[in-house]
């Protein structure tokens, strides 16, 4: 596997020596000093250029970077509609184990070619084309505190779409139920945990993407409670999940809203319990 050093050589070599491209941005967790370094961090690159035309004309330039395992154009995909912004984005992931991310930003756009992220970096500027660039900060992704309204739109949420995950499980569709489970329930439980670790331990840190982190701020107990919520494999193992989510959530937004005093909306939550276990034992599966 090429080495970091080998790789940055490569993407600044590469536009230093290519009259088209301008400049070179960088942005994702190679900016982001809180972040561990590992193998599979992305190199995120920008390359703002002086018309993008030319480069998708031939596209072997690419083929510079290495041998590909696989690749993704996403401007150039039907099934999944890009963004129509204007650039076009290289998803490379090579046989060394090496992944670029690749955009091509039109000069045009040198202003804002990150787009707002705060945690961006200028790598090169042969023409001082790109304004100065603050300290890379992870700052706008720090977990915040929540106010009342926020609060209750999380417990909300998580009680409505119980009834959901019952009505799936009740008809014997667990892809319905678990898709909900999962996407809806389970986030809002991740969602109240870190502002629980937020509170706990001050909002001035993130708890990463996809909730990634937030175990670091769980007891060994709580994340193999959170764990086993991920079994929907069957649908009496949808129920068990669903049953122990619940319990969860009502446990930790008691405590959470008891201590930062917020208002909890206790009597929904025990009318869902209720309504969820009636048609468990109702359930003709």
């Amino acid at each position: 596997m090429r080495s970091e050093q080998e790789m940055f050589r490569l993407i600044l070599d590469s536009a230093a020596n290519d009259p088209r491209i301008l400049a070179v941005g960088m942005n994702g967790s190679r900016t982001n000093k809180n972040v561990p370094k590992d193998l599979f961090q992305d190199y995120d690159i920008v390359y703002i250029v002086e018309a993008i035309e030319s480069f998708l004309c031939d596209q072997s330039w690419i083929d510079r970077f290495g041998a590909r395992l696989i690749m993704q154009t996403p401007e150039a995909m039907e099934l999944f509609p890009p963004t129509n912004n204007g650039r076009f984005t290289y998803l490379m992931l090579f046989e060394d184990g090496n992944r670029i991310d690749l955009t091509l930003c039109p000069k045009e756009q040198a202003n804002h070619w990150h787009e707002g992220d705060r945690l961006a970096k200028i790598l090169l500027d042969k023409e001082q084309l790109l304004p100065s660039q603050a300290e890379a900060t992870d700052q706008e992704f720090w977990v915040k505190r929540p106010s009342q309204v926020e609060f209750s739109d999380c417990c909300n949420e998580f009680w409505w779409v119980s009834t959901y995950v019952v009505k799936g499980l009740w008809r014997n569709e667990l892809f319905y139920a678990a898709d909900h489970l999962n996407e809806n329930c389970q986030k809002e439980l991740l969602r109240l945990l870190s502002w629980r670790a937020g509170a706990d331990h001050g909002y001035d840190f993130s708890v990463g993407k996809n909730y990634k982190y937030l175990p670091n701020y769980l007891t060994k107990e709580e994340y193999e409670a959170l764990l086993k919520t991920m079994d929907v494999s069957s649908i009496g193992k949808g129920w068990s999940a669903l049953f122990s989510l619940q319990k969860q959530f009502d446990d930790y937004a008691k405590q959470f809203s008891e201590k930062n005093n917020l208002v909890y909306d206790q009597k929904t939550a025990e009318k869902v319990i209720k309504y969820s276990t009636a048609f468990r034992f109702k359930s003709p599966n």
